[in-house]
This record gives C-alpha cells, sequence and structure tokens, in this order.
C-alpha cells in the first residue's frame, strides 16, 4: 500500500515571514458572511486536483459546523472576477492558527499567485487577537511546490508523518 508523508510546519514569530508582496493582480476578499456551502464548494474547486477527500461524505450540517464556527475564517482570492484560490485560518487554543486549507484553483497554479495568496494568509493569521504560532501540514500528494512554498515563506518543519494511502 502506498505511503503519504505528512508535513508538519510552524511559525512561531511574525518576523519569521519571508513576504512575497507582488499580488500578479490576484486580490483578496474575507467572507464574512459565513455560508458552508461556498466553503464546500471552494474545498472541491481546489481540491480535486490534490486529492482531497476527507470531507467529501460530509453531511450538510458537518459542513455547517465546520465552516461557521466563530474561530473559523474564510478568505477568497479572486482574478478578474473569478475565484481563483482560498485559505481558512481557523483559531486554536493556546495561540494557535492552523492555516486549515490553502490552494489556488487548477487553471490559476503555475501564474506567481501561490506566494502572495500565501503570504496573505500569514499575515491575517498573525493579525488575529493572541496568536502566538502559525502552523500548517500539507503531504505529499500536494502540489510538488507546496512544501517549497511553505518554507519559502519562512515556515519551518517540526515533524514529518507517514501514513498509509487509503485507496
Amino acid at each position: 500500500m502506498p505511503e503519504i508523508s505528512i508535513f508538519n510546519l510552524e511559525m512561531t514569530d511574525r518576523s519569521q515571514l519571508k513576504p512575497k508582496q507582488q499580488s500578479n493582480g490576484l486580490t483578496l476578499i474575507q467572507a464574512k458572511v459565513k455560508q458552508f456551502e461556498f466553503n464546500r464548494f471552494l474545498y472541491q474547486l481546489v481540491g480535486a486536483a490534490w486529492q482531497w477527500i476527507d470531507k467529501l461524505a460530509w453531511k450538510d450540517s458537518q459542513w455547517q459546523a465546520y465552516s461557521e464556527a466563530d474561530n473559523l475564517h474564510l478568505y477568497v482570492a479572486y482574478v478578474d472576477g473569478a475565484p481563483a484560490g482560498y485559505f481558512e485560518l481557523q483559531q486554536q487554543e493556546d495561540g494557535n492558527v492552523e492555516i486549515m486549507y490553502f490552494g489556488l484553483a487548477q487553471r490559476f497554479i503555475g501564474q506567481g499567485y501561490g506566494g502572495y495568496l500565501l503570504t496573505q494568509a500569514i499575515e491575517h493569521a498573525w493579525a488575529l487577537p493572541d496568536t502566538r504560532r502559525v502552523w500548517v501540514h500539507t503531504c505529499s500528494l500536494d502540489h510538488p511546490s507546496a512544501l517549497q512554498n511553505y518554507q519559502a515563506r519562512g515556515f519551518t518543519l517540526f515533524r514529518t508523518d507517514i501514513e498509509a494511502q487509503s485507496t
């Protein structure tokens, strides 16, 4: 059975951020009105290419409980009016903020948006009250440049887990 490497990365101080400032026309809007259907749409739009399957079987009530929780913040990236990607920030205990989901829709990959979008995710995470640590995980099924992008923005690897790939 094939194995998946899960890379856990963290940033423990805002000064570790190595920002990419050039947006290349990408704009970012916080979705202040919570609509679980929109989170589900973005999850499928971005995640289809990377085997994001953990939430595909969720019922509406599960999506709603997750997406409309007070500690979850959704930001959507647009290019020329089209949704190009998104990220979700989840405030957790002890000042931790996890970038729960982050990514670009397939047609927007490779156009120089990823570094800027990740910079925005990190900056917004640090701007949340009482943030002491920002963390994220990615895996070997993700885009080949994902881990490199996280590390280029200043994240450091703190743990690698190996899991069997379910079929």
